[in-house]
C-alpha cells in the first residue's frame, strides 16, 4: 500500500517510540552514507571474487544444470515438489560442496529421512478423515517438521530433504519417485566426490 506524502512527512517527524524506531530503520537502510559505501565495497568484492574464480562459477553451475536436466528426463514433471527439492540439492552439492549439508551423510541420509517421513504422512492420510483440508495440511506440516527433527538429531541435516518429505506426503507412495530420489542423491554425491578437487564453495 502506498503511503500518501503528507502521511509520510508526519511519520518522519513523529516522536512516538515505535515511530522513532521506524525513522532509525529508514535512516540506516535508505539514507546512511556509510551503508552505501559498505554496499559499494561489497559489490567490488563480489566482482573481484568472480574475476578470480569465474571458471568455478561457470563449471559448477553447468554441473548443476546438467544434473537437473537428467532429473527432468527421468522423473515425471508432475512431481514438481520432489523435482524442486532435488534442484535445491543440486545447489547445495555443486555451489557449496564443502559444507556439511553437501556431504553424502546429509544428502543421502537426509533424503532417506524425507522419504520415510513423507510416506508416514501419506499413510496417516489414509487412516484419517479424507478430503478435509485442515487435517491434510496438518499432516503435511507434521511430515516436514518430523523430517527436520530427525535430521537434526541424527546429524543428517540437508534442508532440501524437507521438501522431499512434503512432496511424498502430498503425492503418496510412488516407487519411481522413491527410486529417483535415492538415485539422484547417490549420483550427486558420487559426482561431488569424483570432482572434489575441482570444486570450491561459491558463497
Amino acid at each position: 500500500m502506498r503511503i500518501p506524502s503528507n502521511r509520510l512527512i508526519i511519520l518522519l517527524f513523529d516522536s512516538r517510540p515505535y515511530i522513532v524506531k521506524f525513522q532509525y530503520y529508514l535512516y540506516r537502510n535508505l539514507f546512511n552514507p556509510a551503508d552505501k559505501k559498505s554496499m559499494a565495497r561489497s559489490l567490488r568484492s563480489m566482482l573481484n571474487e568472480f574475476k578470480g574464480f569465474w571458471k568455478y562459477y561457470v563449471f559448477q553451475s553447468l554441473l548443476a544444470s546438467i544434473s537437473i536436466y537428467l532429473v527432468l528426463v527421468i522423473m515425471n514433471t508432475d512431481e514438481a515438489v520432489i523435482i524442486a527439492s532435488l534442484g535445491a540439492t543440486a545447489f547445495v552439492v555443486f555451489a557449496l560442496p564443502d559444507k556439511f549439508t553437501a556431504k553424502p551423510r546429509g544428502v543421502i541420509g537426509g533424503h532417506i529421512i524425507g522419504l520415510l517421513c513423507g510416506l508416514l504422512g501419506a499413510w496417516l492420510l489414509q487412516i484419517l478423515p479424507a478430503n478435509y483440508n485442515p487435517i491434510e495440511n496438518a499432516v503435511y506440516a507434521f511430515s516436514v517438521g518430523l523430517s527436520i527433527f530427525i535430521m537434526v538429531i541424527s546429524d543428517t541435516e540437508h534442508p532440501p530433504a524437507a521438501g522431499t518429505a512434503l512432496g511424498v506426503a502430498i503425492k503418496g507412495f510412488n516407487i519411481y519417485v522413491i527410486g529417483g530420489v535415492l538415485l539422484f542423491a547417490v549420483l550427486f554425491s558420487i559426482i561431488r566426490w569424483l570432482l572434489r578437487n575441482r570444486l570450491r564453495d561459491l558463497a
